[in-house]
């Protein structure tokens, strides 16, 4: 019987000829990630463990990125703990302010992650790496501790769900659609604990921005991992990246599934999801009149170079509606940097926007961008739970970069079409 690629992964790392689902195997870790919020806690289990040494100083990496640069003390204190540790082992990929980045942008454009590998990061967004055709999964920070000091981690092999996307794209419809459409049909708990493996012709012209957005979601429909079987389009992103050997693997045709969706992405328009659910999903022409507070743009779901041209292309000419709020935030340094010699910064600038040095920010409610009770933002991030971007009384939209460049502009919930 033939296997998926998340099936062939996990077994080429647990060195066994085969897994099945439900099958509890240990393997081999490639990546082990942590961020300024997570590696704290793992460091300190690594240490009442009596360890002395990471297992390997190229594969534990380090990402103050979360509240960084430093908010408070206590955000400080974190930083701290993370950067000590990273200097006493000796990192490799330890990243500090002023070339950090948010993780999950970052280690697909440093190359730290290529396809074939295993990657746990304790971070839930760590299924982002699936779009390079790496097994990728968020863990707890005790996990992340064990890895960090045997190489190993343990799994349940999980069932793979395929989605197979064909047709033609419309205009302003992107991969954040594809996935919030996605998640709004099958539910938060769609795909619980089960492998998101991304098909079909349309997703053979999909860029790697685009399955770097889908992968990266997910977890938002409680899969375990999200997949993408690596093509042309991966092979030309990690040429340029790799520093060392990697595999393409691809599902076998007799593979088992445990449920296969088609879906014509023409049939898909910009979609936006309501409070407070990403599920909770609505086409852009069935939005309504929502005025809105606050938008952010950027976040590991879309902030790379990519998404900051689209909003770049909108507000150009344009300026923020009154007082609307709007926050650009690229990704990585290497982003800000793109993003500075294509003149986009001076765009957002003109239109009033605030622009950040990289960082998680506002996202998880940290800073550069708390909303206040009865406010509403529309935001490229990934989650718009309850009191996620500050306080509980307000509301988050999640959107695509048009959309949330077409509202600052508009001053509510608007589609691109609607700007003059």
């Amino acid at each position: 019987m033939g296997m998926t690629i998340t099936e062939k992964i996990l077994a080429a790392h647990a060195d066994t000829k085969e897994v099945h689902p439900g099958m509890l195997i240990n393997a081999r870790v490639d990546i082990a990630l942590g961020n300024d919020i997570t590696a704290p806690l793992a460091i300190g289990e690594f240490k009442k463990a009596g360890a002395a040494t990471v297992f390997d100083r190229d594969k534990v990496v380090l990402t103050p990125d979360h509240f960084t640069p430093n908010k408070d003390i206590n955000s400080a204190q974190q930083s701290k703990v993370i950067r000590e540790f990273a200097r006493e082992q000796r990192l490799t990929h330890y990243y500090e302010v002023g070339e950090v980045g948010v993780e999950h942008a970052l280690l697909p454009e440093q190359g730290v992650v290529l396809p074939g590998d295993l990657v746990i990061g304790a971070d839930s967004h760590t299924c982002t790496y699936g779009a390079l055709g790496a097994f990728a999964t968020g863990v707890g920070s005790t996990d992340l501790a064990a890895a960090m000091l045997t190489g190993e981690a343990w799994f349940k092999v999980p069932e793979t769900m395929k989605i197979v996307f064909s047709g033609k794209l419309n205009r302003w419809v992107s991969g954040k659609d594809l996935i919030l459409y996605l998640i709004g049909r099958i539910g938060v708990d769609g795909a619980l604990y089960k492998a998101i493996e991304f098909t079909g012709d349309t997703v053979k012209k999909l860029t790697m921005s685009d399955r770097l957005t889908i992968a990266n979601m997910v977890i938002e429909a409680g899969g375990k991992n999200g997949i993408f079987i690596p093509d042309a389009v991966t092979k030309q992103y990690v040429r340029k990246r790799a520093k060392r050997d990697f595999t393409f693997y691809a599902s076998d045709p007799d593979a088992t599934y445990a449920q296969v969706i088609e879906i014509d992405v023409g049939a898909i328009e910009p979609q936006v999801a309501f409070p407070h659910l990403p599920s909770n999903t609505r086409g852009i022409s069935n939005v309504g009149d929502v005025k809105i507070d606050q938008v952010v743009i950027g976040s590991c779901t879309n902030g790379r170079i990519e998404d900051l041209r689209v909003a770049a292309s909108l507000l150009k000419g344009r300026r923020v509606a009154p007082y609307v709020r709007l926050i650009v935030i690229p990704a990585t340094q290497e982003i800000y940097r793109k993003a500075m010699r294509e003149g986009l910064l001076e765009i957002f600038v003109d239109a009033k926007a605030a622009v950040s040095t990289p960082t998680c920010g506002p996202c998880l409610g940290g800073y550069m961008g708390i909303l206040a009770d009865g406010e509403r933002a529309v935001a490229t991030t990934n989650r718009n739970f309850v009191g996620r971007m500050g306080h509980t009384g307000s509301e988050i939209y999640l959107a695509n970069p048009a959309v949330a460049a077409a509202s600052a502009v508009m001053g509510r919930i608007a589609g691109p079409d609607e700007l003059k």
